[in-house]
């Protein structure tokens, strides 16, 4: 767990990163993600190498390759977490709030395609999933108490169905593409279908 802790600029023994070594982590992480995303088996060594750093660097900051896939994942789902916060859900209008979600999810999941799909190794990976969940389920709840999901719709079922939209997005055939489309795209076929 102490890897996850120098994601956020902190050391395991609670002292602030120094800025150089900060940027460092961060190139760790996103040559991780390019490499891993490449090759599932890559090595620290060929993750050192694309980050351009010392192999010493990746092991002083990351105990084990499973540290630094956790620590991937952790930070990937810090990003989701705060996009989703970010679009208010508890405030903005439900299709405001589910738009202004959606677009900024398939901005940072197109990015961080490996690191997303892992599974929570973590406690702190699994607090943000819930976190993001439930900010999905309260937006849904306020959009059937709206009137914009229709009275009597299974809404754990309407979550399953938007998260596999945002999925089939990020990982179909045609990519993401531009998030604004692409989340209008989702929210025209969550709410009115295909047919």
């Amino acid at each position: 767990m102490a890897s996850s802790c120098i994601i956020f600029g902190m050391t395991a023994t609670g002292r602030r990163l120094r800025a150089d070594a900060e940027r460092s982590v961060q190139a760790i992480l996103e040559a991780a993600e390019r490499v891993l995303k490449d090759d599932p088996a890559a090595t620290l060594e060929q993750i050192a190498e694309a980050a351009g750093v010392a192999r010493t660097t990746v092991h002083r900051r990351f105990a084990s390759r499973d540290a630094l896939v956790a620590a991937l994942a952790e930070s990937a789902w810090r990003q989701i977490a705060g996009a989703v916060e970010g679009a208010r859900p508890a405030t903005a209008p439900p299709l405001v709030a589910l738009h202004q979600a959606t677009a900024n999810i398939l901005a940072i999941k197109s990015g961080w395609t490996f690191a997303l799909g892992q599974p929570a190794a973590t406690e702190e990976i699994a607090r943000l999933q819930d976190a993001v969940f439930t900010a999905c389920d309260q937006v849904f709840r306020r959009a059937q108490q709206t009137g914009v999901i229709r009275e009597g719709v299974d809404l754990a079922w309407a979550r399953q169905v938007y998260l596999a939209l945002i999925d089939e997005t990020v990982h179909g055939p045609a990519g993401g593409g531009d998030p604004d489309a692409a989340a209008t795209r989702i929210l025209d076929t969550l709410f009115h279908g295909v047919g």
